[in-house]
């Protein structure tokens, strides 16, 4: 206890005599050069190609994170965190829930108070300090001791662990926790690396994310790597990011960076498509494709492709997005797009469409709004599983080709905001926004509502049963959702809201209820009908309503009978759709476009039929 209490003193109480303030203590980091980056093998694409790097000056680095001490002299307000989620309790505990933002001003009061120069790192200045000279994934080697770990691995729920700076051995610089703890704050915009030598490196001139480096608890040890590079928006605060300051006069070199276009982004005509109406009563189906295709460029593509969006444009193409990973709850986790352009009877390889570095991407929608403008809504999770996730809007007004930066719709990262495909504006303009409640099947489904156009967000706060509803409004402006899970009486839920989903009534709806690896489609047709697309024992069947969902009388099974044999892709598998059998399982997003075409995606694959065929 005595040997630790010393450590502490040594470490983290500097006073400096003429403000009785509590300073972090820096460590000399000598001037040098390096190898930064990897070779981009595993989760790492990001940090290749390695290159060299040369550190033109000395500099002094915090030896440890700043501490909650430390930050509260310059904001005692901020001491409402501590604890929070369990994490980051005591004095001598790595600050958390601190914003880019946040940082940057504690840099610029500890200026003020010592006529010093703080900032935070540049991401080359953190990744020198920490590797300290070593060349393994570590700078303790090939691995890190157990004694520097805390709870490396995903969990659902967070293990709590102690974040007390100071009790590490330090590295050869004579820096302790740049492996764990708490992720911490860069200087940098995060933007690809060009592999051309470089001095003094201050990172892209402008970006979206700024880099976060050194991994946390409560992460596999793979993200705690010398080299890992993690970003995330610079308005984000939580439990796993902190920072640590450097003193030095050098200003960074930034540089402009020349982002390739994606194929997504490419040869994107911005001429508004004139649509023309199929023969009333003529019965259209083809024979469904693939939406997922693998991509051509260096695009992270995973073997788990799944949960999807679509809307269609006003060029005439469809644009449609899912997740790509490994595991659902890994970091690994993109999103991907791919447009099938006006007049193309095949989808363009995928491109990568929207990742925050690091973060677990689950959930996504996309909304066209009358004017023309896309909105799409993404969750971010703050590590790799997604319970804990903040809902994020960006918007396009050039049928997808560029994008708005992120902002944040809801910003806290927690339940309620797993975002499922398929909002709906609501006849007064009010934007409805479908999310699960939670990460579990049977947490239900919470209702976002916005009266701008999407920039800003209310919680409704109800929950209907069952997780990915579809929702739609019928004729006297009652909500209708059905939902997955949380039957009642044996059968699927059905949930009415007459106040914009404030409150619900919830009942047995007559259909079978739908489980894992399946999310159904509610829609109202342009043609005025209510379509129901979901499971029963043979597979994807369609429904209609005439009434507003008080009767279904129309039941369609999603076949032609031909007896294609084809693969769906993520939980679905292998089937073969015949005269009596369809898709089994798959996540379903519908469009229907001017033409009146019906465009409904899975998993995997792309289905086009129209009413008249439901019908026939």
């Amino acid at each position: 206890m005595e040997k630790r209490l010393l450590t502490l003193i040594a470490i983290s109480l500097v006073i400096l005599p003429s403000f009785g303030q509590v300073l972090p203590r820096m460590v000399p980091v000598p001037a040098g050069a390096f190898m930064m980056g990897s070779d981009g093998s595993g989760f790492g694409y990001d940090e290749a190609p390695a290159h060299e790097v040369t550190i033109s000056r000395d500099y002094r680095m915090s030896a440890t994170e700043i501490t909650n001490l430390q930050y509260e002299q310059f904001d005692p307000e901020h001491r409402r965190f501590r604890g929070k989620g369990g994490f980051s309790k005591g004095d001598h505990e790595a600050v958390t829930f601190v914003s880019y933002k946040d940082a940057t001003a504690y840099c610029k009061w500890l200026s003020r108070k010592t006529g010093k120069h703080y900032r935070l790192p540049t991401e080359a200045e953190w990744e020198y300090a920490c590797k300290a000279g070593t060349t393994t994934p570590f700078s303790t080697g090939e691995n890190i001791p157990e004694s520097m770990q805390r709870h490396q691995q995903t969990e659902r729920d967070q293990v709590p662990v102690s974040l007390e700076v100071g009790l590490d051995e330090p590295n050869p610089f004579g820096l302790q926790g740049m492996h764990g703890g708490v992720e911490e704050w860069c200087r940098d915009w995060y933007g690809e690396y060009s592999g051309k030598k470089r001095t003094n490196p201050g990172g892209p001139s402008k970006g979206i994310f700024r880099v976060t480096r050194g991994g946390s608890h409560n992460t596999p040890v793979e993200y705690l790597r010398s080299a890992n590079r993690s970003a995330a928006m610079p308005d984000d605060m939580h439990a796993q990011i902190g920072f640590r300051v450097v003193e030095t006069s050098m200003k960074p070199r930034t540089y402009k960076s020349k982002a390739k276009k994606s194929l997504l982004e490419s040869n994107v005509t911005q001429k508004r498509a004139s649509w023309e109406k199929l023969p009333s009563g003529k019965p259209l189906w083809i024979k469904p494709i693939p939406f997922v295709v693998p991509p051509i460029d260096n695009t992270p593509f995973y073997s788990h492709n799944h949960q999807p969006a679509i809307t269609w444009c006003p060029n005439g193409d469809l644009l449609a997005i899912w997740f790509s990973t490994v595991k659902e709850n890994g970091r690994e986790m993109v999103v991907l797009g791919s447009r099938m352009r006006k007049g193309s009877d095949s989808w363009d390889p995928a491109s990568l469409f929207f990742k925050v570095p690091d973060r677990n991407m689950t959930g996504c929608s996309l909304l066209l709004f009358e004017d023309g403008t896309i909105m799409h809504v993404n969750g971010v999770a703050n590590s790799g599983d997604w319970k804990e996730l903040a809902m994020v809007t960006r918007f396009s007004k050039d049928n997808g080709r560029t994008w708005s930066a992120p902002t944040f719709a809801e910003a806290e990262h927690e339940v309620r905001h797993q975002v499922i495909a398929g909002p709906i504006i609501y006849s007064d303009g009010t934007v409805i926004q479908q999310c699960d409640a939670g990460p579990g099947g049977e947490d239900g489904t919470s209702f976002h509502l916005s009266t701008d156009g999407g920039k800003t967000w209310e919680d409704t706060g109800a929950t209907i049963p069952g997780i990915h509803a579809g929702v739609v409004e019928l004729k006297d402006g009652t909500l209708m959702a059905f939902a997955r899970g949380n039957s009642i009486d044996g059968q699927m839920p059905v949930s009415f809201s007459s106040d914009k989903g404030k409150t619900w009534t919830s009942m047995a709806s007559g259909f079978p209820p739908i489980s894992s690896g399946q999310r159904l489609v509610l829609k109202r047709l342009d043609e005025g009908p209510i379509m129901l697309a979901t499971f029963r024992e043979n597979g994807m069947t369609i429904h209609l309503s005439y009434d507003e969902g008080k009767t279904w009388p129309v039941r369609k099974l999603l076949t032609d009978g031909s007896g294609i044999e084809t693969a769906g892709g993520a939980w679905t598998g292998d089937f073969t759709m015949d005269s009596g059998h369809a898709e089994p399982k798959g996540y379903f997003a519908c469009t229907q476009t001017p033409d009146g075409v019906i465009h409904l995606i899975s998993s995997r694959l792309h289905y086009r039929f129209n009413l008249s065929w439901i019908k026939e």
